[in-house]
């Protein structure tokens, strides 16, 4: 028969050792958990401010919204009917369509050139110049545009407005496309070139095709931002009570409408001035989500192959 084993007591260093390495591990948990609670709080009160103007845009807008919003015009308080926004709606779109026109082929044009000729004094020069562009004030933008292109013409224009907008949407697109042109594997430029490609082709067959994804939701995400800016619109398109859809001309807008409805004496206006602005954080919206879809969509796509 054998001898039973002999269980050896821990020594009291031994235990000295598991009481300090438990105390160590009990307040790394307790230090985890209040840090992850500090963090998820953090998250909360970075969506309540968004919780909270949806909210309020729900709560005061909501019930002025219906379908002659969208297909009747504004008219003076009193009148019957002209409870709609439709001229600032299709002017949004107007503005928003003048500036995609201008502002996309030229920032992804450079946005093309910073990325592949990265090394030399214009790509720097235009690198930073469009930094500085994108912190510029929109009002500055707007004075600058009342300057160069109402002041000449001697009127405010739907075209002044959507290069106004477009200066403010180039170099967003250009950063955009310059981090995601980067992320195109260097190899497919490489067989590209061997196949007898030329610069330009591949970078416009190859290049620029693999990174479509990534500047779509970097358009998107500029549109969205120019969609809501009122300053630049105040000096160039004016705005329009009336149906006008000449480029020459002012013309309506939504951020333009709310304004004049917001600090206007009239409730009514005011609860229109509500839900225009409802309506234009909804479009704000939608933009966002399919931004986000572009980029999921670009991801699955990628985790599949």
């Amino acid at each position: 028969m054998t001898e039973p084993r002999r269980v050896s007591r821990p020594t009291a260093r031994q235990r000295a050792v598991a009481e300090r390495t438990q105390g160590t591990i009990l307040r790394r948990r307790i230090v985890n958990g209040v840090m992850t609670g500090v963090v998820g709080l953090a998250a909360v009160i970075t969506t309540l401010p968004l919780l909270f103007i949806l909210f309020h845009l729900a709560k005061e807008g909501a019930s002025s919204i219906d379908l002659s919003f969208f297909t009747e015009m504004p008219k003076p308080v009193g009148d019957p009917g002209g409870r709609g926004m439709a001229n600032a709606i299709v002017g949004t779109l107007i503005l928003i369509a003048i500036a995609c026109g201008i502002g996309l082929p030229i920032g992804i044009g450079a946005g093309l050139y910073l990325a592949d000729y990265k090394a030399t004094k214009l790509a720097n020069v235009v690198r930073f110049l469009a930094d500085v562009l994108s912190g510029l004030p929109s009002i500055v933008i707007g004075i600058f545009a009342w300057q160069f292109l109402v002041k000449p013409i001697g009127h405010f224009s739907a075209l002044a407005g959507g290069v106004a907008l477009a200066a403010m949407m180039i170099p967003m697109v250009t950063r955009t496309t310059e981090e995601m042109v980067r992320l195109v594997p260097t190899a497919l430029r490489e067989a590209a070139l061997a196949l007898g490609y030329s610069r330009a082709r591949t970078a416009l067959a190859v290049v620029l095709r693999t990174a479509t994804a990534g500047i779509v939701t970097g358009v998107l995400v500029a549109v969205a931002r120019i969609a809501g800016e009122t300053a630049p619109l105040l000096f160039t398109a004016f705005g329009n009570h009336f149906w006008s859809v000449q480029l020459g001309q002012p013309i309506a807008a939504l951020p333009l409408q709310i304004f004049t409805y917001a600090i206007s004496p009239y409730d009514e206006w005011h609860r229109l001035a509500w839900a225009g602005a409802l309506v234009l954080i909804g479009v704000v919206f939608v933009i966002s989500v399919a931004a986000r879809f572009v980029t999921r969509s670009k991801v699955g796509a990628g985790a599949g192959d």
